[in-house]
């Protein structure tokens, strides 16, 4: 199994505790020229694997309000207090 593989069946917390190490090693310096640009790519990867994550929790998330066509209409959660 190569990394990309491992990468699509992280979790958002892996992913994100795998970016927080990338920038924290990436901060301390100490690497050489082709390790940090391999560790800014791998972290490039991560964050986009938890924006994708990210977009895929904001579409399950949603909220029922009463429709008197069909009963109940799920509509998009936008925080604070549910729709009347």
């Amino acid at each position: 199994m190569n990394r990309e593989d491992k990468l699509e069946d992280m979790s958002f917390e892996e992913a994100f505790r795998g970016l927080e190490e990338a920038v924290r090693r990436l901060e301390e310096g100490g690497l050489t020229l082709e390790e940090s640009i391999a560790l800014f790519e791998r972290g490039m990867k991560l964050a986009e694997h938890c924006s994708r994550k990210l977009d895929e929790a904001e579409l399950k998330v949603s909220q029922l309000i009463p429709s008197a066509e069909e009963g109940y209409e799920a509509v998009p959660f936008e925080g604070g207090e549910p729709r009347p």
